[in-house]
């Protein structure tokens, strides 16, 4: 497994959870400080558990909220090219939304093992381990309680960060070994939300830690994701079985629907592909954080580039969306096709393919993994 560190945190300031300032409270975009601010306010309780919300602000205006249930986004406040300003993140009015059956894990942080895993069954040096199933007889996104829903301890770091810890016991959603996994949320002063990853085990096991917010850049204009376009640095993809579990073939992307080396209309394609896009291509990049795809809306202007240290990326079409869920933002109905993921991994089910790159994780190492999501205009 390809492993990157990240150093530096021991330097900056630590705050308490339950401060609520870093002193921003005005909402107008068009005037804003030109510092960096936190503010946290409670957003609900879950098994005992307060829940936070984090509202990060940058010098430009740009804001994004995270909590600490399921890790998850809550808003992605950006600009547009005629000034005006939009969420273009998927989710909820409240906590509720969060906790709803259904939830398509909206922004939330995904592991133990992000993505499928073949019938939940993997082996580890011999022995036969058995994750939780929960999507077609497979396991998907971490099992029946992965990463998405439990509370993580959190705090802030200075004026643009937040820190999230979360320790995963032995045998939790059938994974061996204690798990301790730390996630850091900067917006940095260029607009870019910064996710860096790491964690530990005291057993040797697997992981995939990704995060999974849906995009529409349009803020709610269009309600799908058609017009917008799309470009992937990628060669090959790994083809899906009807259950979407790799079949271990990589395959080029050359001449077929899967081509987006050329930005590309999302829309052309997407009735060529059975049950819409929802693949893992192969990215064309080397070690370290490196640009591998980027999006635009070509009516807001708005553009979304991806950097990451991973060799993987899942591509999301909004294929299940079907409008029926509930507590959403201005109570928007979150139809098929009405956003997108970018999340940036390891491949699907590698730990039953041993052509893809290993996600195995031993005692004594490190597992990182930095991925940028960043705005612009254009």
């Amino acid at each position: 497994m390809k492993k990157y560190l990240f150093s530096g945190l021991s330097l900056m300031v630590v705050c308490s959870i339950m401060q609520t300032a870093c002193s921003f409270n005005n909402s107008n975009k068009n005037s804003m400080d030109s510092t960096h601010a936190i503010i946290a306010k409670p957003f609900g309780e879950i098994e005992g558990k307060p829940v936070t919300e984090f509202t990060i602000t940058n010098k430009n205006g740009m804001q994004i909220g995270v909590i600490n249930y399921g890790g998850a986004l809550t808003k992605i406040i950006t600009q547009a090219k005629d000034s005006t300003w939009g969420d273009v993140l998927t989710g909820y009015e409240s906590l509720k939304g969060f906790t709803q059956t259904g939830n398509p894990y909206f922004g939330a942080l995904i592991g133990r093992y992000a993505n499928r895993l073949a019938k939940g069954t993997y082996t580890i040096d011999g022995v036969e381990y058995h994750a939780a199933l929960n999507n077609n007889g497979q396991s998907l996104h971490g099992g029946l309680k992965g990463f998405d829903k439990v509370v993580w301890d959190a705090k802030t770091i200075g004026d643009s960060s937040v820190q999230l810890n979360y320790s995963s016991k032995d045998g939790e959603e059938g994974y061996p070994g204690t798990l301790k996994v730390q996630v850091v949320y900067t917006l940095t002063s260029n607009n870019g939300i910064k996710m860096e990853y790491t964690a530990s085990t005291d057993k040797t096991t697997v992981i995939n830690l990704t995060n999974h917010a849906y995009f529409n850049l349009t803020a709610g204009k269009d309600s799908t994701i058609h017009n917008h376009v799309l470009q992937i640095h990628a060669d090959q993809y790994t083809p899906v079985n009807d259950v979407l579990i790799p079949t271990g073939q990589m395959l080029a992307v050359k001449g077929t629907p899967m081509d987006f080396n050329q930005p590309k209309r999302i829309g052309d394609d997407l009735d060529k592909v059975q049950g819409g896009y929802d693949h893992n291509w192969i990215l064309n990049k080397t070690e370290g954080l490196q640009e591998v795809a980027n999006v635009t809306d070509p009516e807001s202007g708005r553009v979304l580039t991806v950097f990451t240290t991973e060799p993987g990326l899942q591509f999301y079409s909004g294929n299940f969306l079907d409008g029926t869920l509930t507590d959403t933002k201005k109570g928007i109905k979150y139809i098929k096709h009405g956003a997108l993921t970018l999340e940036t991994q390891h491949f699907p089910d590698a730990p039953n393919q041993p052509s893809f790159p290993s996600t195995i994780l031993k005692p004594g190492e490190v597992y990182t993994q930095s991925t940028i999501y960043q705005f612009s205009i254009q």
